[in-house]
């Protein structure tokens, strides 16, 4: 079986996460480590890896795995497709998507390339779950309801702010698909809390859910990695009503979302040209091997 070359693109949380989720699978092999500093000051555990600062100075990259903050994975991606290069991220502003989607789909064709786009767990691996579900009871309601837990999209936005030296934000689920952001912030010298809070809470991340931001002496004392999800459908199946789904997970938010870019990785040198987001994928694409054994196991 020739193994999958893949790049890995960041190396930050899920970067970090994304080199174990490759270590473990069969059919993969680690082309390289792409951060901004190169092999300067270079982890330990990337000793046995390529580490570079540009992926033009890989060698036979299949796909790229972007564990890059969301607002940096569309340039990213515009400049590794052209390359020969399939690419994945986990890009999480459920708003922008569709039109992320036709931007990089253009280009994915006309260079004979596949993306793969918003792969994590929500949106992602939960995309499914909502689509199965709205399938099963086509009218109805479904809810969608965070945590409590760490969103890591949400802490590398607050990071971004001026002002903001380090930042975690804590999504806690209040019911019916509504959430409230706890935001805690170590602030720069020089800086307000009532300044950054208010460019944190008019930012798209968090403008339309209740949000508090709390200063504190260290983000790193009440980090905590573990987030979860509870999806509930309650709808028709036909002309019967009262059917009623319910899906809940707990788990360690980057190592999930690392695990689903490897799965999409592997999934995307199975796709015709252009961009995709999971619910367009066969889920059976997305494990390792013949489609016929998984087939055989799992129906």
């Amino acid at each position: 079986m020739k193994k999958i070359r893949a790049a890995v693109v960041g190396y930050g949380n899920i970067g970090h996460y994304t080199v174990q989720a490759l270590q473990a699978a069969p059919d993969f092999d680690i082309a390289g480590i792409v951060r901004r500093q190169g092999a300067a000051q270079c982890p330990p555990e990337l000793a046995a890896y390529r580490v570079v600062n540009d992926i033009t100075q890989l060698d036979s990259v299949d796909v790229a795995i972007l564990a890059t903050p969301t607002r940096s994975c569309e340039e990213y991606a515009s400049r590794i497709v052209p390359m020969g290069i399939n690419t994945v991220d986990s890009f999480d502003i459920h708003s922008d998507i569709v039109g992320y989607r036709q931007r990089l789909n253009a280009l994915c064709r006309e260079h004979g390339r596949v993306s793969v786009i918003a792969a994590g767990w929500d949106p992602g691996s939960d995309s499914i779950v909502r689509t199965l579900m709205e399938s099963l009871a086509p009218k109805g309601l479904s809810y969608t309801n965070f945590g409590p837990g760490m969103s890591m999209g949400h802490s590398v936005c607050v990071r971004g702010k001026e002002g903001v030296r380090n930042a975690l934000s804590v999504t806690i689920p209040l019911g019916e698909g509504i959430h409230r952001r706890m935001v805690y912030v170590e602030l720069e010298e020089g800086y307000t809390l009532d300044s950054v809070a208010a460019a944190v809470k008019a930012d798209p991340y968090f403008a339309n859910d209740e949000t508090h931001v709390f200063a504190v002496e260290s983000v790193d004392a009440v980090r905590d990695m573990g987030h979860g999800v509870n999806l509930v459908r309650k709808g028709v199946s036909g002309t019967t009503q009262n059917q009623r789904f319910e899906f809940n997970m707990s788990i360690n938010n980057p190592a999930l979302t690392a695990q689903v870019l490897v799965n999409v990785a592997r999934a995307s040198l199975r796709q015709q040209p252009g961009c995709y987001t999971m619910v367009e994928l066969p889920v059976v694409d997305m494990l390792p091997g013949e489609r016929e054994k998984w087939i055989g196991k799992l129906v």
